[in-house]
């Protein structure tokens, strides 16, 4: 018990907390200590019986079953692994950025939720955070089941039709404008712990300063292959 503790207490803040509560929730309607009836995204009654309370059940609820345990437990191997390399890569020391990412996200995820009939989120906002590691590494050479190889930028869609199988654009324009910045009441509560450019839309300042000291120009850097899974 003392190393899933080790283990857990390693996992970075946000994605921890992210983590525990995607466990819990389907746990509680698993339990039958709350209906699952309530924990579902229906429009109806978010709109006009004010359950306020339904978007974020449906960010964290899974319906684990029989049918859906793989799929289920594949998802939360993403959430770990995909929110970890973010949250201690692209965002280190950002913990204000990240969780203002996830939450413009989750905004837009709810959005759509409500506007397609969306009863479930929790998948589409870990789809979200892997399409965002994958656009920050898109050259990086990836491995999947079989041994099959590509390029990070596919990885999201190979995923999302994995996902379609089992299971029956955030856009981020690197260079671009920055066109969302970080409230500052969320940098009082997460403060910063080094410099960097506030919000997201731009590149990190690890990958600005390497592009700089290889001159903007050159033979590119492909990185090296891993498999899913390794750190």
């Amino acid at each position: 018990m003392s190393d899933i503790g080790d283990w857990f207490r390693s996992i970075p803040a946000i994605t921890r907390y992210w983590f525990a509560a995607t466990v819990a929730v389907p746990l509680v309607g698993k339990l039958g200590l709350i209906s699952p009836a309530y924990l579902f995204l229906w429009p109806e009654a978010f709109l006009y019986r004010f359950q306020v309370w339904r978007p974020v059940t449906a960010t964290f609820y899974f319906p684990v079953g029989p049918g859906t345990g793989f799929l289920y437990l594949v998802n939360l191997y993403f959430l770990y692994q995909y929110s970890t390399r973010l949250e201690t890569g692209a965002f280190d020391g950002r913990p204000a950025d990240y969780l203002f990412m996830l939450l413009f996200n989750w905004i837009c995820i709810v959005i759509t939720g409500l506007a397609m009939d969306m009863q479930l989120l929790m998948i589409p906002l870990i789809m979200s955070v892997l399409y965002v590691w994958a656009q920050l590494n898109r050259d990086m050479i990836v491995s999947f089941w079989f041994g099959t190889r590509f390029k990070a930028c596919y990885l999201p869609w190979v995923i999302l039709g994995f996902n379609y199988i089992i299971g029956g654009s955030y856009p981020m324009d690197l260079g671009g404008r920055n066109f969302l910045s970080t409230p500052q009441f969320l940098y009082r509560w997460l403060p910063s712990r080094r410099g960097g450019v506030s919000g997201f839309g731009v590149p990190p300042a690890s990958m600005r300063r390497a592009a700089d000291q290889n001159g903007g120009g050159g033979r590119h850097n492909w990185g090296q292959g891993f498999r899913l899974g390794d750190q």
